[in-house]
């Protein structure tokens, strides 16, 4: 948890006193977590979404990543990469993933609040930036916005032309500010 109480110094010192921040999260336990870490210095509970979860992997769910790796067929370097499942039954393909977090992104900027802090995982962090983008979900066979675990994404829109923009990809920079022994019985 030392990770996450490290974002949320981060985030409560980016965010100007007194605005409006809505955290929101998927319901899994690491990203539950953090959230809540977050939310507390925002003195405000997180909205957990369901579609903000990670790829779906069907029948690997709750089995070692080991076992996974074993099975697991990457995608063609050309043709049908969105409706590629990874090889592994009952998976979700990168389509539905992507149809999924969409949704959640599009019901998320409806939100009347000024800042807005989502907590997700790395593949669908895929998604949420490319939704913030209006990237078409048939683009997306090739497009991978890496970040780091326990690293900061900030999108950004201005107030003027309402451009959106990817201003921060995976900054770690809180992580290195961290200090040692605060909540290691929690990591």
């Amino acid at each position: 948890m030392r990770e996450a109480a490290a974002m949320a110094r981060t985030l409560r010192a980016e965010i100007p006193g007194g605005a409006e921040v809505e955290v929101l999260s998927s319901d899994l336990l690491r990203t539950r977590r953090t959230a809540g870490e977050i939310a507390g210095l925002f003195r405000t509970v997180p909205v957990l979404d369901h579609r903000l979860r990670e790829k779906s992997y069907g029948e690997a769910e709750g089995r070692p990543q080991e076992w996974l790796d074993e099975r697991f067929v990457p995608p063609p370097a050309t043709g049908d990469r969105m409706g590629h499942d990874g090889g592994v039954p009952g998976a979700e393909t990168k389509t539905a993933s992507a149809r999924r977090v969409y949704a959640a992104v599009d019901d998320i900027l409806r939100r009347p609040y000024e800042h807005q802090i989502i907590v997700t995982h790395g593949f669908a962090l895929n998604f949420v930036v490319a939704a913030w983008i209006r990237m078409p979900i048939e683009s997306l066979g090739y497009v991978s916005f890496r970040a780091p675990s326990g690293s900061i994404t900030h999108l950004h829109e201005d107030d003027f032309f309402h451009n959106r923009r990817l201003a921060r990809l995976g900054d770690t920079r809180h992580l290195d500010r961290t200090p040692q022994g605060a909540d290691d019985e929690l990591d």
